[in-house]
């Protein structure tokens, strides 16, 4: 287990833990699902009171090929066993869970976060937004775009944006999860090798981008992927939260299994947002090409 305490250390009974899960799920449903629970208990025994797992845990990642026979994966969010299973969890231990899932609803199919708050509730379930598609990464056959926008959820630890995986490469859903009041940003992920590029190292780049979303927003931000060899890919792990300054505070390598817990004071974070002015210097009536498909304003 990794774990460090940031730079705005705790003060006041305001710290939010934050703790990140990083597993091999190549497994059944009920092995993965085990093996992620247990990891949050023990994110939550060492004081975590948000945990994110990884994306898409309870199977192997199986967008890796279009395959009709997979949409038998999905399940509604009304009597979804993980979700279920895991609002139990949260009520438990007395944490936040965001939970990714394959959810179907009526003839539509998402890959979603379920946020489950402390005492087990349901709080809401963002759709991903950005869809990839590419070799090992088909998701674009499975899953319809979420339309509801860049959510953010009032929590018992405070505010919390949650994206997805393709989203954590896009400034603007950041920016979006920050102006809707978040505190941390967090992204549960799948992502490993290129099965088209062997040579491809994207693993730098991901810490790179999601460590600038954290300095031009002044906030954490957390990942949680997985790790092991499933068919085509290698996912690379590397797990962290980082501080917003984009420092690397809590971290896993590519390869280990287990959880990395970061404490904040959010009070701190606060102050620290406002001293850098981000937020106060915006100038949205010039930022007309961000809403423009063509970036034609």
């Amino acid at each position: 287990m990794s774990e460090q305490r940031a730079r705005s250390t705790s003060r006041g009974g305001d710290e939010l833990a934050v703790g990140v899960v990083q597993c091999g799920l190549g497994d059944t449903r009920e092995a993965n699902v085990a093996r992620v629970e247990a990891f949050v208990r023990e994110a939550a025994s060492a004081g975590a009171r948000l945990v994110l797992p990884p994306e898409l845990f309870e199977g192997p990642y199986f967008p890796q090929e279009e395959r009709e026979e997979a949409f038998a994966l999905a399940h509604p969010v009304a009597g979804h066993p993980t979700l279920e299973r895991f609002a139990a969890l949260a009520r438990e231990l007395g944490i936040i869970l965001p939970v990714s899932f394959f959810e179907r609803a009526g003839q539509a199919h998402f890959n979603s976060v379920g946020v489950v708050d402390a005492d087990g509730a349901l709080l809401g379930v963002y759709r991903k937004s950005h869809i990839p598609d590419g070799p090992g990464y088909e998701e674009k056959f499975y899953f319809r775009p979420g339309a509801q926008g860049f959510r953010v959820f009032e929590t018992a630890v405070g505010r919390i944006g949650v994206g997805i995986c393709w989203d954590q490469w896009f400034p603007e859903a950041a920016r979006a999860m920050a102006l809707g009041g978040a505190e941390i940003l967090l992204y549960p992920t799948a992502i490993g090798s290129e099965p088209a590029e062997p040579d491809n190292d994207t693993r730098d780049p991901w810490w790179r981008v999601m460590a600038g979303h954290a300095v031009a927003n002044a906030m954490p931000v957390a990942a949680a992927n997985r790790v092991g060899t499933e068919d085509a890919i290698t996912f690379y792990g590397s797990s962290f939260v980082c501080d917003g300054r984009g420092e690397r505070v809590a971290a896993l390598d590519r390869r280990e299994e287990g959880v990395a817990i970061a404490r904040f004071s959010r009070a701190a974070l606060a102050e620290e947002r406002a001293g850098w002015g981000f937020f106060r210097d915006r100038r949205p009536e010039l930022y007309g090409a961000l809403v423009a498909p063509d970036g034609d304003a």
